[in-house]
């Protein structure tokens, strides 16, 4: 009887522990728009911001933005930043695409999209298109709403001399599985 006990433990604590791996990440980030000013850099998002810098190359730009300029934006709230690559650079186009895989990969346990869930992305722009978390960052055409066709609109409002990452309010606050150990 013993034995039997044993191995219905051991088969209870085995078929748990599946579930719970899949569990440890986080969902798909809805939209959290801007809802106050406070433009001062998150933690999570200067921590993000100098991973992706050290580690594929391109350039820091900025996170925060006055309030008094128009619009609603993460970048209000310190949890956007815009890493400064070009898309007519060939290197930078590389690096983007780098970039995107590397969030988007599946993990060991099957989750996709996983270090974008973990980092708490919500969304990125670049180059005329958007990878929203809640269309599971599948690649849309992206127009700026300050632009009524894209042959007049800027380079910036495109997102060709910038790839823009905004981050849920848990991912900018480094409250995230990704942070972990990463905030000091």
């Amino acid at each position: 009887m013993s034995r039997l006990l044993v191995a219905a433990v051991t088969a209870a604590l085995l078929l748990s522990s599946a579930p719970a791996l899949a569990q440890d990440i986080e969902g798909y980030a809805g939209y959290q728009p801007q809802t106050k000013c406070s433009p001062k850099a998150k933690a999570g998002t200067k921590v993000l911001a100098r991973w992706i810098v050290r580690n594929q190359g391109g350039g820091y730009g900025p996170i925060s933005r006055k309030c008094r300029i128009g619009g609603t934006s993460e970048h209000k709230e310190g949890r956007a930043f815009d890493w400064m690559l070009d898309a007519d650079r060939k290197r930078d186009r590389v690096r983007a695409r780098e970039l995107l895989t590397l969030v988007r990969k599946q993990d060991r346990a099957g989750n996709a999209d996983a270090r974008a869930r973990r980092m708490g992305i919500m969304y990125i722009i670049w180059n005329d298109h958007m990878y929203a978390s809640w269309n599971e960052f599948a690649k849309e055409d992206y127009l700026s709403s300050s632009c009524k066709k894209r042959k007049k609109c800027s380079k910036t409002l495109r997102h060709r001399d910038h790839m823009h990452i905004s981050l849920s309010r848990p991912g900018g606050k480094g409250r995230t599985s990704w942070y972990d150990g990463r905030l000091g």
